[in-house]
């Protein structure tokens, strides 16, 4: 867990200061927006890959993914813990892609695997320089947001006192649950220690610990005898082509096995598709409507889950290999230019899900 003494971050300047609870609260979903934000982009990536020719890819890209749903759930557990409702079913949680990610200018896009891609979760798993500012919004980095949040729970607990703003109902944590390829761990929200650890748990394995670390601080599952590497350094790994071991840092890049990528085995998806680029009634679109159904019925089932009814995780276990088998079928499906087609992340209200 993380020291509950201050680590010496620069201050949010006054204005910007998260110094009420109404403000917390508002800045932690804004964090669940964040998480669920990443979602659709490594998706996209993720479902473009041939497992069977691009292996070590689908490896790194889909611990990521796992990561970052843990990520959404430690968010929803601290923002139930201080009196919150996590919301996620609701349409401005599927803007249409590109889009920027949630009170920053990282642009987000759907994209298959490639380079293109790899840049873009290279600029938004990006450490937070040394001295960067914490920034409560239009921050820079998603780790300067998090010291915002960081800053605000230790002012409030220090002007109010624990009891009052951890004064969340118990029973709508959620802990204990086993997300598969990743170490991280999910685990109850409760006072400014916890909290502080949720909060490490997110940097960490985005950023690297201690700012300026390649590892996580947990061990690979995938090779028990290696440290995990951080999620930027990840997809540092794929883009320079070899692994990280120990003793490499930040400044001297990974010096380790290679890690081959095989950009011939990428399903060639349309960039940013869109409904409104088929007619309706035609096969493409009626398969992506089918799709963002499905896509709606998760985020119900997850709103549900930190709502008070933790079951229903693993409901939305199934509705995810639904999604998988739907997004496959899609990107199989022949579009314009060589492109073949896929998901479009598109809202649909509760009353047209079948």
């Amino acid at each position: 867990m993380k020291n509950v003494e201050p680590q010496g971050t620069v201050a949010v300047p006054g204005s910007a200061r998260i110094d009420t609870l109404d403000s917390l609260r508002e800045h932690l979903q804004w964090a669940v927006e964040l998480e669920h934000a990443t979602l659709p982009p490594y998706l996209c990536a993720l479902y473009s890959l041939d497992p069977e020719r691009n292996p070590e890819a689908m490896e790194v890209v889909g611990s990521v993914f796992a990561e970052e749903m843990l990520h959404l759930a430690l968010v929803a557990n601290l923002l139930n813990a201080v009196g919150g409702r996590p919301r996620l079913d609701m349409p401005g949680m599927l803007p249409p892609y590109p889009r920027p990610l949630p009170h920053s200018d990282l642009e987000l896009s759907l994209l298959p695997f490639g380079p293109e891609a790899l840049e873009m979760f290279l600029r938004l798993e990006r450490p937070a320089p040394p001295g960067a500012p914490a920034e409560g919004d239009g921050y820079e980095t998603i780790g300067q947001f998090y010291d915002a949040i960081e800053q605000g729970l230790r002012h409030l607990c220090k002007k109010l006192g624990e009891r009052e703003v951890f004064g969340g109902d118990p029973a709508r944590q959620v802990s204990g649950s086993h997300f598969r390829h990743t170490a991280g761990s999910l685990f109850a929200v409760e006072d400014l220690e916890s909290a502080l650890g949720a909060l490490e748990e997110i940097v960490e394995q985005g950023e690297g610990t201690a700012r300026g670390e390649v590892w996580d601080g947990d061990q690979d599952i995938f090779h028990p005898d290696r440290d995990e590497v951080a999620h930027y350094y990840r997809f540092q790994e794929l883009k320079l082509g070899r692994r990280y071991r120990r003793g490499d840092s930040p400044q001297s890049g990974p010096t380790g096995e290679p890690i081959s990528t095989n950009l011939a085995a990428v399903r060639p998806m349309r960039p940013n598709p869109r409904l409104s680029d088929h007619a309706p009634g035609s096969a493409i679109r009626t398969a992506q409507e089918e799709f963002n159904r499905t896509y709606c019925t998760l985020l119900n089932q997850l709103e549900q889950a930190f709502n008070g009814d933790p079951k229903l995780l693993g409901s939305a276990v199934g509705t995810m290999y639904t999604l998988k088998g739907q997004a496959n079928a899609l990107m199989l499906m022949p579009d314009e230019d060589g492109t073949m087609a896929g998901p479009t992340f598109g809202y649909v209200p509760p009353e047209q899900r079948s």
